[in-house]
């Protein structure tokens, strides 16, 4: 596998604030998304936002030049491939603030994925 789908959560995950007002770029998350998309990896935001809090969301990554593919929509062809279109969005890997033992940080979670890779 050369690259990967990547759903990453947004609240917690890619900025310091709390739900609902939008905090500072989590140290290092926007180096580390722009260095995933530079190496191929499809990058899917995986949010509960919706409506006017989602354009916001939107908005704040684009002014922050944090790049993303998609907002809780599968990667075209996903669907098809597994056979589903789940509300869960199809991907390799997740990132999120909420798992089990914690978020590491965002170059410890580059690492994570190039190891991935490297296997």
């Amino acid at each position: 596998m050369k690259s990967m789908i990547i759903a990453i959560d947004f609240d917690g995950t890619l900025h310091t604030g709390n739900w609902p007002e939008i905090g500072a770029p989590a140290p290092y998350a926007k180096a580390v998304m722009q260095l995933l998309k530079e190496e191929g990896h499809y990058l899917i935001i995986w949010t509960c936002r919706e409506g006017a809090r989602q354009t916001e969301m939107i908005n704040w990554l684009l002014e922050q030049g944090i790049p993303f593919d998609r907002v809780n929509e599968h990667k075209p062809g996903a669907a098809e491939l597994y056979g589903s279109a789940s509300r869960k969005v199809y991907a390799h890997l997740y990132i999120d603030d909420k798992q089990v033992g914690g978020l590491p940080a965002w170059p410890e979670i580059y690492e994570w994925i190039a190891r991935k890779l490297n296997k």
